[in-house]
């Protein structure tokens, strides 16, 4: 799951677009510096955003993470996606040599990154990706519509003279466009149990005021699935460009979580509802922050009630007392 907090910002932008049915996604990193212990090349796949296959260079064999998945594919499919990735493997070392190169690097700790995957919009259409970057930045994108590759930076016109110069762009638009999609039905249709799961959001509103502002921040946490719909709204008024969100991130048993703030003028809190949109609502929900109460009333309160309580008490002990003191009274005389 951290591989795709590693990417760039090209790569994650894609992650969960608007419009989105289904996807496929297949992310992989290669590092020249990874860590005692750690593998130098990662690849996962994700369906739904969910993560389903992972291979790296210390097993170096493709295995699935869902049992869904080891249920419905045979060895011979382990062993052909075995061979694919550890040709990718090699391929990675190769670019992350060739990319230093362009950069003039002779050393130092650098990553190389790529997504690729497709999507099956609500709409029925489809649309795919092939996108690269290196040490974290945006690298270079194919277009397969265009069938055009984009360099990011000057240092990647070289790679993509090389890829225009070869059949790579034919063979990346058939498998973006048709394998690609034809293994996300198959996916989607033995998973389905799992991934046609749904699980509301828990959400929370808080404020917090600090310099004359106010910052309203709005959190759901435990979603599933991954598409949710989360913004501020103000007198009816859906808010945009005021928040900051911090994206949709998943959590260790497998449902997400996020979160969105705005800021506010202290006085105007009560003006605004966070506004949640998810499969597993019935229609989107709309959350209030709850200004917290004064603790000066709990004090009084609080006070009045020892007062009172004191005064029982000692009224009490006085009755108590003067009924003594009459019986010692009575007891003397006789």
């Amino acid at each position: 799951m951290w591989l795709c907090g590693m990417l760039g910002l090209l790569l994650c932008a894609v992650c969960g677009a608007a419009g989105e049915l289904h996807s496929l996604r297949y992310f992989s990193t290669a590092m020249t510096d990874p860590g005692p212990g750690l593998p130098w090349y990662v690849s996962v796949g994700y369906v739904d955003g969910e993560i389903f296959v992972h291979y790296d260079s210390t097993a170096r064999r493709f295995v699935p993470r869902t049992e869904w998945m080891a249920a419905n594919m045979d060895q011979q499919y382990w062993d052909g996606q075995t061979e694919i990735s550890q040709s990718n493997e090699q391929n990675n070392r190769v670019s992350l040599d060739n990319v230093a190169r362009s950069y003039n690097q002779s050393g130092g700790s650098h990553t190389v990154q790529r997504m690729a995957g497709c999507d099956i919009l609500e709409d029925g259409t489809t649309r795919g990706y092939d996108q690269g970057a290196y040490d974290g930045r945006d690298f270079i994108a194919f277009d397969k519509d265009t069938m055009t590759f984009t360099a990011a930076v000057p240092e990647a016109v070289p790679t993509k003279r090389a890829l225009e110069e070869s059949d790579y762009a034919e063979r990346k638009k058939h498998y973006l466009e048709e394998t690609c999609v034809q293994w996300l039905k198959r996916h989607v249709e033995n998973g389905k149990a799992e991934l046609g799961r749904t699980e509301q959001p828990e959400v929370r509103v808080w404020g917090k005021e600090a310099d004359g502002i106010l910052t309203l921040s709005c959190r759901a946490h435990g979603f599933y699935p991954r598409p949710i719909a989360v913004s501020w709204v103000k007198d009816g008024a859906v808010l945009g460009q005021d928040t900051h969100s911090g994206g949709i991130v998943p959590n260790s048993d497998g449902t997400y979580h996020t979160w969105v703030t705005i800021e506010a003028l202290p006085g105007d809190g009560d003006k605004y509802q966070c506004r949640v949109e998810h499969a597993s609502l019935p229609q989107p929900g709309l959350y209030s922050w709850e200004r917290p109460q004064s603790n000066v009333v709990p004090i009084v309160v609080g006070v009045v009630i020892t007062i009172v309580a004191i005064a029982i008490a000692a009224g009490v002990g006085f009755i108590i007392y003067r009924r003594h003191a009459g019986e010692r009274l009575q007891g003397g005389i006789h």
